[in-house]
């Protein structure tokens, strides 16, 4: 305890001598759960200090929009991941799709269902490489911040719309046993257990476990099996050591596995869920980050090192029906490293960053579709027996597989740097990273299967025809970017937390290989044998090209009353290039392409205001409103010029309100009660490019109880109060459509225990 006042007060003064306006900046206490925790304010300047790399101390001074959620917050609203966080920031909405593979993202109307999110993710400053991983549980999360905008000149590809970076909880600023133990609707368990030491006055040591299950709450009308039910758990150790007051190493080594059902698609036809094929998604991941700073006297030298490794397989009922058409299994797994190089200079009031980062993964992906009796019938033989009446076919078995197998290399380098300028209330800043990316994959695509021709007017055998299809090949792509950022913030009455900003910034997401259209490919391949449909180039339909980005931002964050009123006000406008988008495509096939789909454009404003007028009591406001529209997208069936961008929700709101009542001092349980509410609202969402189908706007309301004491708080919480009905997914498979149901009333206790 002694160490950690001193750290407190050393780490007070560097704030102070460095200018950051930390100190004017800080939260009024949050008394939620203040008899838990040590002060907020402590805490938040030794995690600046230890975490940030590459931003200032306060965020909320510098020319972005960014949520900051803090940790009395985090537990208040239950929050352990990014998704979990969603609904509390502006224009920034993560659906749930059926299971933790699928990390679609949407920021300001930028996002796509498959392959890679429109934001970046960091944790404990580590970037995840690998989209499966960002759909993570984390005990202990101590701050999570959502940026907005374009920050691709700082961390490069995929951080088009943003960046979230979450930070975990580290044994220097924080030392004791923390336990957890949830109980709620649908038998969902939660158990937590954690530990933080200090080994010595400068080496701190850490670990978890977290675990988590549910019986799920959707049921299979086909079996009356639960779908949704999950089985998941994780460990992580942390090392943090200050190895003089100017060098600073930590390493977190993560691990976690997941197996959860799947999946929850209505068919609209009916409006049940009902498929036969057995459906799961199981991952097992490990993520080891090492993070070295030392400390001079104008300027920092850090290295961000890491090693990621991700196991999965999802096995699924593409078709989704009751009908034995073909179900899809896609087995992966990925080794990466990545490499950041920053130095950090300050001084005279200029400040620069420059960094070099360079990254490699490889995966083998083992990916077949298997054909079953309906799916043949339908799918195949009815079209041949369509176009040659005269000598129908008849398949010699019915089942049959079309194999896919890849393996892809992917490696790139950056260069970035950025400078900073203060001149009076004035500060310019501008940037530029150049960032270059190859990727190789290599495929083979096989099938081995036959079918029997029938004379029908003599009924007898005419001919058989054997198919054996086994093809092999490599494809390239690289790419290069050069992403500038430049911006201009001004100081009201020379005050750091009063400023007003403008700014203009380039993102990208990297393009890549459409490998779920290979099965596609060959079904294609196999009606072209047979004398019907049309092969695809799987040049052009396989690959497809990164999406571009500019946006073009205008806002300010204000705090007045003694900082217990913070606001934060931005309008913005995103010009987007060869937007990707995910599309069915052409021909009697089932997959999923994407696809760069001309211009899109997106205009609106976010708002958010943090009232807290006394230091038990406190409001927060999020409002975010999105147009994104197509300028530019005829897909050659239809031209959609002016429709709505879909899965985008046009608005965002989310209010919470608590209030802490002070019980009797003298009882050695519980001495306050905190009463919480809150609601998250979106929409509305369209479903298509037509605009033909949407979810109106809905809301969630939720409400909790917390009993707080010294070392114990005893939770009851309640979500999506009024049970609303709502959809959070929508999708096309065989002409057939599919909605995802979205969660509904549930209720739970939760048990802390800090000691």
């Amino acid at each position: 305890m002694k160490y950690r006042r001193k750290i407190g007060v050393l780490i007070m003064l560097w704030a102070v001598c460095n200018g950051t306006a930390a100190l004017a900046a800080m939260e009024p206490a949050d008394s939620a759960a203040s008899t838990l925790e040590p002060d907020t304010r402590h805490l938040t300047l030794q995690e600046v200090t230890v975490t940030a790399i590459k931003q200032t101390s306060d965020l909320r001074t510098q020319a972005t929009a960014v949520t900051t959620i803090g940790r009395k917050e985090i537990e208040r609203n239950h929050i352990v991941s990014t998704k979990t966080a969603a609904c509390m920031v502006p224009n920034f909405f993560i659906p749930d799709y059926g299971s933790r593979m699928t990390s679609t993202i949407y920021v300001r109307g930028l996002g796509a269902r498959i392959d890679q999110p429109a934001m970046g993710l960091n944790i404990d400053n580590i970037p995840v490489m690998c989209k499966e991983n960002y759909d993570v549980d984390l005990l202990d999360i101590s701050r999570i911040e959502m940026l907005r905008g374009p920050q691709s000149t700082l961390y490069g590809r995929n951080a088009m719309g943003g960046l979230m970076n979450v930070y975990t909880l580290s044994p220097l600023s924080y030392q004791g046993t923390r336990l957890l133990a949830e109980y709620g609707s649908h038998n969902a368990v939660k158990l937590g257990a954690s530990t933080y030491n200090l080994v010595s006055d400068h080496l701190g040591l850490s670990g978890s476990f977290y675990y988590t299950s549910t019986d799920g709450e959707f049921r299979n009308d086909y079996n009356g099996k639960k779908v949704d039910w999950e089985h998941q758990g994780s460990l992580r150790l942390k090392a943090d050591w200050q190895v003089s007051p100017s060098m600073h190493i930590a390493n977190v080594l993560s691990g976690s596995t997941n197996r959860q059902g799947g999946y929850p698609y209505e068919y609209t036809a009916t409006g049940k869920i009902a498929y036969n094929d057995t459906c799961f998604y199981k991952r097992t991941s490990v993520l080891d980050g090492l993070t070295v700073e030392k400390r001079f006297d104008t300027f920092t030298l850090s290295s961000i090192t890491s090693y990621q490794y991700i196991d999965d397989n999802m096995t699924l009922d593409q078709d989704f029906t009751p009908d034995p058409y073909f179900t899809l299994t896609q087995k992966r797994r990925e080794n990466a490293i990545t490499q950041d190089l920053i130095a950090r200079h300050k001084s005279n009031g200029y400040e620069c960053i420059t960094g070099l980062f360079g990254f490699y993964r490889h995966y083998n992906m083992d990916a077949p579709v298997t054909f079953k009796d309906t799916g043949i019938a339908r799918l195949i033989e009815e079209h041949v027996n369509a176009a040659t009446p005269s000598y129908p076919v008849a398949w010699d078995s019915r089942e049959f597989v079309l194999g896919s197998n890849f393996k892809n290399d992917n490696w790139g380098t950056a260069f970035y740097h950025q400078s900073s300028y203060d001149w009076h209330n004035f500060t310019v800043a501008a940037g530029a990273r150049v960032d270059y990316e190859k990727s190789t994959l290599r495929y083979h695509s096989h099938t081995a299967t036959g079918y029997s021709i029938v004379d029908a007017a003599a009924g007898t055998l005419y001919a058989h025809e054997a198919v054996n299809i086994d093809e092999s090949g490599k494809l390239h792509k690289d790419f290069l970017q050069v992403l500038p950022k430049i911006s201009l913030t001004y100081r009201l009455h020379g005050k750091a937390w009063h400023t007003i900003y403008a700014s203009v910034a380039k993102g990208y997401k990297a393009g890549g290989f459409n490998t779920q259209m290979f099965s596609d490919v060959l079904q294609q391949k196999l009606m072209r044998f047979m004398g019907i449909g049309s092969s695809y180039d799987i040049d052009k339909i396989v690959g497809y090209k990164p999406e571009k980005a500019w946006n073009y931002e205008l806002g300010g964050h204000f705090e007045c009353w003694e900082q217990r009123v913070k606001s934060d006000i931005d309008v913005f406008y995103l010009d987007c290039r060869d937007r990707q988008l995910t599309v069915f495509p052409d021909g009697t096939t089932t997959g999923r392409v994407m696809t760069n789909a001309g211009k899109t454009r997106s205009w609106g404003a976010e708002v958010t205001m943090t009232v807290t007028p006394w230091a038990n009591t406190g409001l927060t406001v999020n409002y975010g409103y999105c147009n994104a529209k197509f300028r530019n997208y005829n897909d050659g069936k239809a031209d959609y010029k002016g429709n709505y961008v879909p899965y985008s929700p046009s608005n965002t709101l989310y209010v919470d309100a608590y209030h802490t009542i002070d019980l009797d001092r003298g009882s050695k349980a519980f001495n306050t009660l905190t009463l919480d509410a809150n609601m998250s609202a979106a929409g509305p969402i369209y479903w298509n490019e037509a605009n033909s189908l949407k979810q109106p706007f809905y809301a969630l309301l939720g409400a909790s109880a917390t009993l707080a004491g010294q070392h114990y708080s005893l939770e009851v919480w309640g979500r999506n109060l009024t049970d609303t009905k709502y959809s959070t997914f929508y999708f096309v498979s065989i002409k057939h459509e599919f909605l995802q149901r979205g969660r509904g009333f549930a209720l739970g206790a939760t048990l802390r225990v800090n000691l």
